[in-house]
């Protein structure tokens, strides 16, 4: 088995709750270096690492893969210098800012032949997953909507400086639509237009804080995807809608709420109770069924089982470039249709 020499860029949240826990222990990986410009935090969550103050130090010969976890504003050219280095690379959603800087880095990788992929990790969300099965057996028929909603209440602006100074490529529709989107063109394909209504609700908010974009399909189907800060009484997170029954979510993924209790990685500690299953309210060869559904098994740890084979064994990429283009130009005209206020065409 090969081992590949990891390299991280920025020690924050990302790198702490999504990366660190499912590399440290892996045989495949070895976390090497982090670049940190003040701190020494890798060095508590990887006491064999090393902690450097400059980028260019995590391209050396010995690193394999570098992994980018810094401000939204910073991956452009970090990713650009390290595909020229030769390094294959794994990045925070979304990429860049714009769908043109994301076919520049996909072009650049295949012409320096390495992996470029994106942190894209909640297409394994139990809901998603779990959604994904059933459409392929067709157990809610022709689809006809979907809404995935991502609500909660905060009254002060983000505490990370730097997602709210209005810089291109911040706000809440690049945090958290971005997966959203991501998730609806993962189920659903291309869609064919989109409606858009971003709006500023903090009290001198420079970045978006609210939205609801909506994603129509050719066959019919429409994805509504939601997103506020103000709200304390949450609905279902998320429901799927077909001409023989519905799928629905209350909760979201205990993914994310695991790790950030420190729970190790390890066998099933991603499932969720019987109680946190989703709905399956449908028809099954003519009789009408409403039972909890079991969450498909799958994990944020799948992610990085793919990313491993696609450099080793040249296996495909679940998430692609192409897929991440394709967000990045429905996002880019969702912020076309909110001031227009009509309808845009994919």
């Amino acid at each position: 088995m090969r081992t590949l020499n990891v390299a991280i860029a920025g020690s924050g949240y990302s790198s702490r709750l999504f990366h660190v826990p499912f590399l440290k222990d892996d045989a495949r990986f070895a976390i090497k270096k982090f670049y940190e410009r003040t701190t020494e935090r890798g060095l508590q969550w990887v006491p064999t690492a090393e902690v450097v103050r400059d980028y260019s130090q995590l391209l050396t010969d010995d690193i394999d893969a570098v992994i980018i976890t810094t401000p939204n504003q910073t991956h452009y050219e970090m990713v650009k210098k390290a595909i020229v280095a030769g390094k294959h690379v794994l990045v925070e959603k979304p990429l860049v800012a714009t769908a043109k800087e994301a076919f520049e880095l996909g072009e650049l990788a295949k012409q320096h032949n390495v992996v470029l992929y994106v942190y894209q990790n909640r297409r394994w969300d139990s809901e998603i997953a779990t959604a994904k099965q059933i459409i392929e057996q067709g157990l809610l028929g022709e689809l006809v909507d979907c809404e995935i909603r991502i609500d909660r209440y905060a009254k002060a602006k983000n505490s990370k400086l730097w997602k709210e100074l209005g810089d291109k490529g911040t706000g809440l529709v690049y945090d958290l639509a971005v997966h959203l989107i991501d998730q609806s063109v993962y189920l659903f394909g291309q869609p064919k237009a989109v409606f858009a209504d971003i709006r500023y609700q903090h009290e001198g908010a420079l970045v978006d804080d609210n939205f609801d974009i909506h994603l129509y399909y050719e066959n019919g189907l429409k994805a509504s995807l939601l997103a506020s800060k103000y709200v304390r009484e949450t609905g279902n997170h998320f429901s799927l809608h077909g001409r023989l029954g519905s799928y629905v979510k209350k909760d979201v993924d205990i993914q994310e709420s695991l790790l950030n209790k420190g729970v190790l990685t390890k066998g099933d500690w991603f499932m969720e109770s019987i109680s946190g299953w989703g709905i399956l309210h449908t028809e099954l060869n003519g009789e009408l069924i409403r039972q909890s559904y079991p969450n498909v098994s799958c994990s944020y740890q799948n992610l990085y089982d793919n990313f491993y084979e696609s450099i080793v064994n040249q296996q495909p990429q679940i998430v692609t470039i192409e897929q991440v283009i394709t967000v990045l130009n429905i996002i880019e005209k969702a912020f076309e249709s909110s001031v227009q206020g009509k309808k845009i065409a994919l």
